[in-house]
């Protein structure tokens, strides 16, 4: 099952699965069903009341249909009420949260995905992409994640704690920034989560070049250990 990445506000990361196509049409459905039960409860209103003016009807009954998934996407952090029963949400294929502009657009085609040859074309993009995502996912760089109960990634679960007696090894890490140490955090998550090491060198003959350091450490020993003596040194400041 493939995983993507969601950076939370806490700067920590959680990998979830992406939904389905079976997840995404219950979701859908279910939108559907709210809708149409808004639609009987208003229309035994208005028949009740003997509403005759058209555009009222029109704007009661024709609003909710047309932006009811992009207004709860926006207010409801990238959900609706169908996906958060389904506990399905919209992100970005990058991991972080999608933006108004993302979800405008994911609305805008979802009329092409959705409304065109019955949803055929939603259901052979999000086949064939390999991403999860339909044709509007696919323009607003965004996705559908199914979220799940899981353990936070944060830098204790990638980093070893130093202890209090720990004795830093490159004190030139005071050089750095916490930019850095980001930087430095990603290439460690690509070679621990993906078994790709080849960022982890980049950045360690990077960091090495700019503290002048000449270590015979590994890339992944080294820059591990330079986030270690930079949480060690700074928690201290």
């Amino acid at each position: 099952m493939q995983t993507i990445s969601v950076r939370t506000t806490q700067n920590v990361f959680i990998h979830y699965p992406l939904a389905s196509i079976g997840d995404r049409i219950l979701a859908h459905l279910l939108d559907r069903l709210i809708l149409v039960a808004y639609s009987i409860g208003i229309f035994a209103i208005f028949y009740n009341l003997d509403m005759h003016i058209p555009w009222v009807w029109l704007i009661v009954l024709g609003f909710p249909w047309l932006f009811y998934p992009v207004l709860f996407e926006i207010f409801m952090n990238g959900q609706t009420p169908g996906k958060r029963l389904m506990r399905n949400q919209v992100v970005r294929i990058d991991g972080t949260p999608a933006t108004i502009g993302d979800f405008i657009l994911r609305w805008i085609f979802g009329f092409v995905d959705l409304y065109i040859m019955s949803g055929a074309i939603a259901l052979i993009a999000i086949a064939a992409g390999g991403k999860g995502q339909r044709l509007g996912d696919m323009v607003a760089g965004t996705t559908v994640v199914k979220l799940i109960e899981q353990k936070e990634i944060t830098s204790k679960d990638i980093f070893i704690t130093a202890e209090e007696t720990y004795v830093p090894s490159f004190l030139q890490v005071t050089r750095l920034n916490e930019r850095d140490i980001e930087i430095i955090q990603r290439a460690l998550e690509a070679y621990r989560d993906y078994g790709n090491i080849q960022p982890a060198i980049l950045v360690a003959e990077k960091i090495k070049n700019l503290l002048a350091v000449n270590t015979v450490l590994t890339p992944v020993v080294f820059l591990q250990t330079i986030v270690k003596d930079f949480n060690h040194i700074t928690s201290r400041l």
